[in-house]
């Protein structure tokens, strides 16, 4: 009896030891084949079989089944986390679940620039992110999302500064635009703000100006000089009378001439009929733009007109007359060109 209990007792502690072996093969061996990083998005709701299809289409693992096995053993390997995470080479089972589990997902950069509408910048940042385009406009559809904040439908696009941030990829629209609305406050708190009082405008209107300016400067060098012909007319109670306010308020930027029946149009972002500033931004304002107009240069310019050599530089006249003489030169290059819309 002795015998066989000590027999049973050495198939059981083998078949342990088989078992704890094997085990430790699936869960801490090695199990991805990767060379290098390689970044996997885990969508919202995942389950751990959803985990095992992106990494089997990213065609990161050894072995499906020692994943299996070790997320099995692992009840929180049920609850994985979304979010963007970056697979190292030579991550075993253990590591790669503990990482997806425990929501150590590593940041992406997000880019967006040259924006002219909401629309744009939820299509552009949508991609980069979980959020789609779809929640994003939909987020900034709604002005009770941000009019607390001082924001309305025609100003929250000033909230979005183009640059190159840091987010996490699972984040949705709320914590995007809370996310923006922290950049947004950083930039104006302290220096920039007081240099916009100093230029007598508010930051939502600086924001307005610079997208103004954007537009119409196609060299980075001179956007503070027209920035500085704006303030003059504003603080003279002179029209803008910008062009690139007149292509917003048709919605068509591809005019490459304003015409006098543009110029009629009734809407309140054409600077020519009406004083001061359009109601909103026409453009995601650049941070030179901004820049631009909070540091513009101090003159007597009153007006401004594209050189006709092509250069993207302008003329830059005092009185009327000497404009009227360098917009009579730009009007005859483009009947040259024969553009005339």
């Amino acid at each position: 009896m002795k015998r066989i209990l000590l027999t049973l007792f050495l198939i059981i502690a083998a078949f342990a030891i088989a078992a704890v072996i094997f085990v430790w093969f699936a869960a801490f061996t090695d199990n991805v084949k990767a060379e290098s990083e390689v970044r996997i998005n885990i969508p919202t709701g995942s389950s751990s079989d959803d985990l095992t299809a992106i990494l089997t289409e990213k065609d990161i693992l050894l072995s499906k089944r020692k994943l299996s096995i070790t997320s099995r053993l692992k009840s929180s390997a049920r609850a994985v986390r979304p979010g963007s995470y970056l697979v190292e080479p030579g991550m075993n089972s253990n590591q790669l679940l503990n990482m997806l589990t425990s929501g150590r997902q590593s940041p992406v950069n997000v880019t967006f620039n040259n924006i002219r509408t909401v629309e744009e910048l939820a299509g552009k940042v949508g991609g980069q992110i979980e959020a789609d385009s779809a929640s994003l406009a939909a987020f900034l559809a709604d002005e009770s999302n941000y009019l607390s904040d001082g924001f309305s439908r025609e100003t929250v696009i000033s909230l979005f500064i183009p640059d190159t941030y840091e987010l996490y990829w699972s984040i949705d629209a709320k914590g995007f635009y809370r996310r923006m609305l922290k950049e947004y406050k950083t930039f104006w708190d302290g220096e920039n703000r007081a240099l916009a009082e100093a230029v007598g405008l508010t930051p939502t209107e600086v924001s307005v100006l610079a997208s103004i300016v954007d537009e119409e400067a196609s060299r980075a060098d001179e956007k503070p000089r027209i920035a500085g012909v704006y303030l003059n007319r504003l603080h003279l109670g002179i029209p803008l009378q910008a062009d690139p306010t007149v292509k917003f308020a048709v919605n068509d930027f591809t005019l490459r001439r304003i015409l006098n029946r543009h110029l009629e149009v009734d809407s309140p972002y054409n600077t020519y009929r009406n004083r001061g500033l359009p109601p909103g931004p026409i453009r995601c304002p650049s941070r030179s733009g901004l820049e631009a107009v909070l540091n513009a240069e101090k003159h007597d310019f009153l007006y401004f007109v594209a050189k006709p050599d092509g250069s993207g530089f302008h003329h830059f006249s005092r009185t009327l007359a000497e404009h009227n003489r360098y917009a009579a030169e730009y009007r005859r290059e483009l009947n040259r060109r024969k553009i005339y819309r």
